[in-house]
């Protein structure tokens, strides 16, 4: 499994393979056509309660990080079909946020990586 990060709002790529958008939101002022999304995997996305609770807020990251793990853990069913769809296909986890460096993309990747259930 060949896993990338992208913002929904760069231009898609022949590379980027299977385009999966990992936000329980669809990314404002982008159209289906525009996203060129595969799959919308709303279900591996951080709870409304958790989103809220961080608001990007970077002195948040690290505990954000270990609760949507945490919530990851306990969707496990989700977790499985997402990585069963992925397969041995190159993917690229799609989200919608401005910081690159604190999204929950970033920790749905690793779960997807690194985690056995």
């Amino acid at each position: 499994m060949t896993m990338a990060l992208k913002r929904a709002y760069d231009p898609p790529a022949p590379e980027d393979g299977l385009r999966i958008l990992v936000d329980r939101l669809w990314p404002r002022g982008l159209s289906r056509q525009e996203a060129h999304i595969d799959i919308w995997s709303k279900d591996v996305a951080p709870s409304p309660a958790l989103r809220k609770w961080f608001g990007h807020d970077p002195a948040k990251w690290r505990e954000f990080q270990a609760r949507y793990e945490s919530e990851l853990g306990h969707n496990k069913e989700a977790v499985i079909a997402l990585r069963r769809l992925i397969g041995d296909k190159a993917a690229t986890l799609v989200y919608a946020a401005r910081d690159v460096e604190h999204t929950h993309a970033i920790v749905t990747k690793r779960v997807l990586e690194h985690t056995a259930f």
